[in-house]
């Protein structure tokens, strides 16, 4: 039988990490997907022999057994070697005769050897036999047509009335397999780091099948509604006499414009709450809005002006 050396299918060494594997397997199953190769028979077997090997080195589990068996001789890939001298069902050994039957068959035999269940009379007999487990476990294998694919996940801005009122956007993502151009309905009321899940956009299993992609959403910074929580603060700039004496100002609103009122002898950087304009999310509940005064002298006076403020100067200094 053919050995399968599942390191060297996806181009990786034994203390590759678990992300350098995933890594590998998508730069692999992106280059020889069947849509990429229309009609490529050797691309397709090629497709399904980095799954198989992705299907082990992917899972913790099956990995170790895998190393374990390896350590055991001098194997490399396309190698071949005799099972019955490992003990390995429907060649015999140990003592012992098994009829082996093929658990899958999109899989190689070398795979179902190991990972596979037996049928009708006989069993298969794989790696706990081999590494002495006194119960003898049947390793079912999902059927290949029936594996997910890999779920994805990106990221995107939106600005802050976008999320408060939903909306739908048009995004560009890299999902590994290339770019690709999605449609997405934003739910009114979302909040920062709250994922979409577009079910079946994610990257294809060794049947096409995908997996989903989940949106993670973040919201823009916006200098006119800063955003903690679901409390917003705003900035409203008014002239000193304003913040003297007192004023009704229109402000701006996530529903709209509203009028203020500024209560005289106001400071500069105190804040007016306003109950329930804050923002609200997919639960209905809401925050508050609070108004922070900033006070501004105007950009130029005519000369009665300039003397008016003069006089102010001179009356406060000499009080």
């Amino acid at each position: 039988m053919e050995y399968k050396d599942y390191y060297a299918i996806l181009g990786v060494d034994k203390n590759s990490s678990q992300a350098d594997i995933k890594k590998a397997y998508r730069k692999l199953a992106k280059k020889y997907h069947p849509d990429a190769n229309k009609g490529d028979k050797k691309s397709e077997e090629k497709f399904k022999e980095i799954n198989e090997a992705f299907e082990v080195l992917g899972n913790e589990e099956k990995k170790k057994k895998y190393d374990m068996f390896g350590q055991s001789g001098n194997f490399y890939q396309g190698m071949d070697f005799d099972p019955s001298e490992f003990g390995f069902g429907g060649f015999g050994g140990r003592g012992h005769t098994y009829t082996y039957t093929t658990g899958n068959g999109d899989f190689s035999d070398f795979f179902n050897m190991f990972f596979g269940g037996g049928a009708g009379s006989g069993s298969a007999f794989g790696f706990d036999d081999i590494f002495g487990n006194s119960t003898r476990t049947r390793h079912n294998t999902r059927s290949y047509s029936q594996q997910p694919g890999q779920d994805i996940e990106s990221e995107t801005q939106v600005d802050i009335k976008e999320a408060y009122n939903g909306s739908k956007k048009q995004f560009t993502i890299d999902t590994g397999m290339g770019k690709q151009s999605i449609s997405v309905t934003i739910p009114a009321g979302i909040t920062p780091g709250k994922k979409i899940k577009l079910k079946g956009q994610g990257l294809p299993g060794p049947t096409g099948v995908k997996g989903d992609l989940y949106i993670k959403i973040q919201i823009k910074p916006d200098p006119k509604f800063i955003l903690n929580g679901l409390d917003i603060t705003s900035v409203l700039e008014i002239l000193p006499w304003d913040a003297y004496f007192g004023t009704d100002k229109i402000v701006e609103t996530l529903d709209g414009k509203i009028k203020l009122k500024v209560p005289p002898q106001i400071q500069s950087g105190n804040k007016i709450k306003v109950p329930n304009k804050g923002y609200k999310d997919m639960q209905g509940k809401r925050g508050n809005l609070y108004v922070e005064i900033k006070i501004v002298n105007p950009s130029s006076l005519p000369p009665e002006g300039e003397e008016a403020y003069r006089k102010l100067k001179d009356l406060i200094t000499n009080n």
